[in-house]
């Protein structure tokens, strides 16, 4: 019996089927009625695009077709934390080293058995290619699918792809570049799964060259030139906050924070900022908190924060202090940073309900805290976010933030627009659900102010 390969149907009548081999070098073919299907097995050294001169990450699954396809790429943070961006170039290869490709070509072919026309070419990894050909080259538009979900598609000429090309992640983030000759050259632009712009900047060769931006999921990112490995390092690179005016401007290594002065955007009209360090700006460095030390300075205030917010005696019945908006702010801005020490869930889970005033969850795997003394201000004061105190209609939310001098924690986020002078709330999200004869998994306090507002016909809002 004869196997169809490449999910490909035909029915091969007994009178009319001829079954020959032509053998031209290294070229074979099996030919079943009049082309309909073909199984090739070639050396195939024709460029399907040209390999870029850094590679990252090798596709894994076409035999000698070397798909580059880079690992995302940690810029402007620790590559411990998360990824700041992605370094991507899309080609592919065959040189006189590659093995036998094996594919099966559905479509059209030429009086030498070569794609002609529009055809889809599946390799035996299953990454498969849909476009046109003229005589075996792709010419016109065409689409790569890769076998893990990934996709690039563009305009191809002579084999090569030329102009604005789209390369689709996994994950649903997205690259925009232009490319000649099949390598990225020009300006690019890529966007994470859910349509946030996460870079921007220029290619050339495949790598990132000139000015750069690096975008973060809150908004915040970094800008500078790039060095000759695509990275934001030198002396003149800056972390500029969410508001687009307040920046921290020094020096970077691969986008993270070594030494820098607080300084202000003046000027964004052409792309590229300008910035105006000062006087007499303490410099701030990567502090990191672990879980024995909260900051190295721990009474050197956030400079973006202390725009926003302060401390004083909470407007809430007995809750101490609490935080209050400096300026009016619009919905969705970042209003403070909670950073605090690094424990883990389970030594939380262990202790009393006394020591967990100051946590919040941070991940799955990491509580931040702000223990005693640091929750009093002329202790600790480098983040206020830990002053915000609880209501069942909040104006304010927790949101994860990366920030450049304390790494990944958590910020307050406005729910709505709020007055200067207004105090900021947020809901502690303890779980309302019944757990057994004590009710809910929360602090007695928490258990009574929840009673007391839904017997006031009142509805949680913002768990």
């Amino acid at each position: 019996m004869l196997a169809l390969l490449g999910g490909s149907k035909c029915t091969v009548s007994l009178f009319t089927l001829v079954i020959f081999f032509i053998k031209v070098s290294s070229l074979r073919f099996l030919i079943f009625n009049n082309n309909l299907l073909v199984l090739n097995t070639l050396y195939f050294r024709a460029n399907i695009m040209k390999c870029p001169r850094n590679v990252w990450h090798v596709k894994k699954g076409v035999p000698g077709c070397h798909v580059t396809v880079p690992k995302r790429r940690h810029m402007g943070g620790r590559k411990s934390s998360r990824s700041r961006g992605a370094v991507t170039a899309v080609s592919c290869s065959m040189d006189s080293d590659d093995e036998n490709v094996e594919e099966v070509v559905e479509g059209p072919l030429d009086e030498d058995g070569q794609p002609h026309g529009f055809c889809t070419v599946t390799y035996s990894s299953s990454d498969r290619f849909e476009g046109h050909f003229t005589h075996g080259e792709k010419n016109g538009k065409g689409k790569f699918f890769f076998f893990d979900g990934s996709t690039l598609e563009g305009f191809y000429v002579d084999d090569a792809l030329q102009g604005q090309g789209v390369y689709t992640y996994e994950d649903g983030g997205v690259l925009n570049g232009t490319y000649v000759d099949g390598e990225l050259n020009g300006p690019a632009q890529e966007f994470d799964g859910e349509g946030h712009l996460v870079f921007k900047g220029q290619y050339k060769d495949n790598n990132r060259c000139g000015e750069c931006w690096v975008y973060y999921p809150d908004r915040g990112c970094v800008f500078g030139e790039v060095n000759e490995d695509g990275e934001l390092t030198g002396d003149s690179v800056a972390y500029i906050y969410p508001d687009g005016r307040t920046a921290l401007y020094g020096s970077f290594v691969d986008g993270e924070l070594i030494e820098a002065q607080l300084a202000a955007v003046i000027s964004n009209q052409t792309g590229r900022p300008r910035f105006e360090i000062s006087p007499n700006s303490p410099v701030y460095s990567y502090d990191k908190s672990t879980s024995t030390c909260i900051a190295t300075h721990t009474l050197l205030p956030d400079p973006y924060e202390s725009q926003r917010v302060f401390v004083a005696d909470s407007t809430i019945r007995g809750a101490g202090q609490g935080l209050f908006a400096k300026t009016d702010a619009e919905a969705n801005t970042v209003m403070a940073f909670y950073n605090g020490v690094r424990i883990t869930h389970s030594e939380v889970d262990s202790r009393d309900w006394a020591l967990n005033g100051n946590t919040i969850s941070l991940d799955e795997d990491t509580v931040i805290d702000v223990p005693q003394p640091f929750d009093q201000a002329d202790r600790y004061c480098a983040s206020l976010g830990h002053k915000a105190n609880h209501s069942f209609i909040p104006n304010c939310k927790y949101d994860p933030f990366v920030h450049p001098r304390f790494g990944p924690i958590k910020c307050i986020r406005t729910l709505r627009a709020v007055q200067k002078d207004e105090e900021l709330t947020v809901a502690y999200g303890y779980d309302h659900q019944p757990t057994g004869k004590n009710g809910p998994e929360a602090p007695d306090w928490y258990k009574r102010e929840l009673e007391a507002f839904e017997q006031r016909g009142g509805a949680p809002t913002g768990q």
